[in-house]
């Protein structure tokens, strides 16, 4: 296809919206919602002809089978249908298949159990899971013996509750999550005896039945890292009638225990979860679950996911694009998970995956800055900068319990992806004013991993940290991945100079901001790449343009010679000036999308993702690359950026697939953001580059109780270019829009247009 802007591609192909499986439309029970309404509470002052409805309730448009149905060998996004409240600390899902990481997929059609599940990533395995399935009759209690087939097309399946059939067990059953506790109940046709089964994979401890109470009660201590040696996950199971009879068995790789009743059709267990105690459970048990009916939780919990996603509005559009956009913001309120529980007074407390220890305060886990610093972090910074202080204290904890900042918590320390880029969490939060949690604390760490050698393979401190000081980088003889490294090294400097400037740390500040120019020193004139360098000063020969891996991670040169988000205006000049950046932007997405698989040895699903479209070397599939298109505008071509990010919206995202893997809200929020139309191109700048938003309206009711508004005029499908941008009705002839401007509350009119304003 062309990659002009122009005629030949003005109009935006829709085929990847129109694409939705009918599986995942039942699933998500699009069609009940094809009906929409006016908005409520609308603000007398907006102008009220010609304003589009929106659905009635945004939260059933979400499709919770979005990136589902992926593979270990290509991914649409690798993510888990998940029942849970925002940021909950127990996620449920389906399981479909015991025997691998990817634990569900649609197209099997088979249920074996619903699962605890605390996985952010296949990559990195599920921890403190158990699965629990109500049946009737007899079964073989293997998961592949016992398991049912199900119809998605006959199921609701709701962030707030997963109703689905078991025909093997002519059972009705259903799921209802709480932040740590779930209801499960099923309502059986067969006239078999009712029963339910609980399985603890791993070196399960004992599993202790307590009938007088109705409660059975265990600990799942199954992890591959990133917790200490005490760690265990806890269970209360309580049931509504005490059994007739119980049974243990003892599988080669779990434990399984079963509760039978002789009589009745229906079954209710009760389920509390905690990473402290039982007694712990015990108590989420009374205060989340007691013995609220079902019809109560589901309520509860529908209305906490409503109170969240009225912060966002969308008007306009298809139904599709609204699934995408909802389905999007589910999953960004998904990750990190809260890892603190109330403890008698109502106080939050925690098990700390940093020592090993039960202390006050909050904790989250499970995110990965590398993937989230771009995008994710931004958009909480606007639409919930209170729940992201929060989280940010959480950080800070981690550093106060374990001495270091974490590389990537999952839970805790974990060795993963490059960089130390909760450098960009803080840098960001910082010029931006987030308050509610403790900056000064937060720059001990940063200062300290920024200076100072750690223990990279335990997941804390920067590798390379000796060359970077010593060479002002780090070297291809050390460190594999060495340009990368470099260049994130360079912009964490940057943002840490962020963080010391707010707290007054003038010295520290000039110090971090001159490091912060040490992506010149992997930057090659004569190629116009990020290159890798050796000790002596020399570059790594052969140069592959094309090769993955070494000295990159998950890209080529071409997917990594943008990691200069601190200072693009440098980096273009570095490049020759503006004509130069644009043709080698232009040069990427014309590009074939070739790969050489380098010292990956084999191709890796991101290489697969990203010869799967035709985008050229702008690999969307993967995090490195999710700035570039705005860089267009920055280089004088504001057409570019808008053309090539509605067409990354229309071709790449469905209300069934991602472009790759999602990465705990990484890959929606940069959805969430361009359908706004803007993104942080550098996070720790208090700044955002205008793009094209794809609604015909977006309000965000921000917490301080001010409105932001974004509206379009003469938006068309066709018409993806912005002739002129309005704030408070005042002409913004920027790039870019400050952050306190939209979360301060403001009105945004974009005037569109088919053709280029160039």
């Amino acid at each position: 296809m062309s990659h002009e802007t122009g005629p030949a591609r003005t109009g935006l192909n829709r085929r990847a919206f129109l694409k939705a499986s009918s599986l995942a439309v039942a699933a998500a029970g699009l069609n009940a919602k094809a009906e929409t309404g006016s908005r409520e509470g609308s603000d007398a002052a907006d102008p009220a002809p010609d304003k589009p409805p929106i659905a009635a309730d945004s939260i059933d448009l979400v499709n919770v089978l979005q990136g589902t149905a992926s593979t270990r060998v290509f991914s649409r996004g690798n993510t888990l249908p998940i029942a849970a409240l925002p940021f909950g600390m127990a996620h449920w899902t389906i399981q479909s298949d015991a025997n691998t990481a990817w634990m569900f997929q649609p197209g099997g059609r088979r249920f074996q159990g619903f699962r605890c599940t605390h996985q952010l990533s296949p990559w990195l395995s599920d921890y403190g899971e158990a699965i629990f399935l109500p049946f009737c009759g007899d079964l073989d209690p293997d998961a592949q013996m016992r398991s049912s087939s199900w119809r998605p097309e006959d199921s609701t399946l709701r962030p707030y509750s997963f109703r689905l059939p078991l025909m093997r067990y002519q059972a009705d059953a259903e799921l209802i999550p709480t932040e740590r506790c779930a209801l499960v109940t099923a309502r059986f046709s067969s006239g078999a005896p009712p029963g339910f089964l609980i399985e603890v994979p791993g070196a399960a401890g004992p599993i202790q039945f307590d009938k007088a109470n109705r409660t059975v009660r265990f600990t799942s201590t199954i992890n591959e890292g990133g917790v200490p040696k005490n760690f265990a996950t806890y269970y209360v199971v309580r049931f509504a009638e005490p059994w007739d009879s119980t049974a243990l068995r003892q599988e080669p790789k779990s434990q399984i225990a079963m509760v039978r009743y002789k009589t009745g059709n229906s079954i209710e267990a009760r389920i509390a979860t905690s990473f402290i105690s039982f007694e712990q459970a015990e108590s989420n048990f009374d205060r989340e679950l007691g013995s609220k009916p079902a019809d109560v939780l589901r309520a509860g919990g529908k209305a906490i996911w409503r109170e969240h996603f009225s912060r966002i509005e969308v008007e306009g559009g298809d139904l599709p694009q609204q699934t995408i956009f909802y389905s999007c913001l589910y999953r960004a309120l998904l990750f990190p998970r809260m890892w603190y529980e109330p403890d008698a007074g109502g106080k939050p407390h925690h098990f700390s995956p940093y020592n090993g220890k039960v202390v006050p305060g909050v904790m989250y886990a499970d995110h990965g800055y590398w993937d989230d610093y771009r995008a994710w972090y931004p958009f909480m910074s606007v639409v919930f900068p209170d729940r992201l202080a929060e989280i940010l204290q959480a950080w800070v904890n981690a550093y106060s319990e374990g001495g270091w900042l974490p590389q990537f918590p999952a839970p805790g320390y974990r060795a993963c992806m490059t960089g130390s880029l909760i450098d960009s969490v803080f840098g960001d939060a910082a010029v931006k004013g987030i308050r509610g949690f403790d900056l000064a604390t937060a720059y001990e760490g940063l200062r300290k991993h920024a200076t100072q050698p750690g223990d990279p393979d335990r997941g804390y401190g920067r590798r390379g940290i000796e060359d970077y000081l010593h060479l002002g980088y780090v070297s291809a003889d050390h460190v594999e991945q060495s340009a990368a490294e470099t260049a994130d090294a360079a912009y964490g400097d940057f943002c840490i100079a962020q963080v010391a400037n707010k707290l007054g740390r003038v010295e520290d500040a000039a110090m971090s901001l001159k490091r912060s120019h040490n992506w010149r020193n992997v930057f090659d004139p004569e190629t116009g790449f990020l290159r890798g360098k050796h000790v002596n000063g020399s570059w790594l020969e052969p140069f592959d343009q094309f090769a993955w891996g070494s000295p990159y991670v998950e890209g080529s040169a071409w997917q990594h010679r943008w990691d200069v988000p601190q200072d693009i205006p440098g980096l273009i000049q570095a490049m020759g000036g503006n004509k130069q950046a644009v043709a080698a932007l232009d040069k990427m997405l014309a590009l074939p999308p070739i790969f050489h698989v380098g010292v990956y040895g084999q191709e890796i699903h991101e290489m697969s993702e990203m010869a799967a479209v035709n985008f050229g070397q702008y690999a969307q599939s993967n995090q490195p690359v999710h700035h570039l298109l705005y860089i267009f505008s920055i280089a004088g071509r504001p057409d570019r950026t808008q053309y090539w990010a509605r067409q990354v919206m229309a071709e790449l995202y469905s209300p069934d697939v991602f472009p790759g893997d999602e990465d705990t809200g990484s890959m929606a929020a940069w959805f969430l953001l361009g359908a706004m139309g803007f993104y942080s191109l550098c996070p720790g700048k208090a700044e955002y580059v205008t793009g094209s938003p794809l609604f015909d309206r977006v309000t965000l009711s921000l917490p301080s109780g001010k409105r932001t508004v974004i509206e379009t005029r003469n938006q068309s499908p066709s018409a993806v270019y912005v002739s002129k941008l309005l704030v408070d009705g005042r002409p913004n002839i920027s790039p870019t829009i400050s952050h306190s401007q939209i979360a301060g509350g403001a009105r945004l009119t974009f005037f569109m247009q088919n053709t280029p304003a160039v």
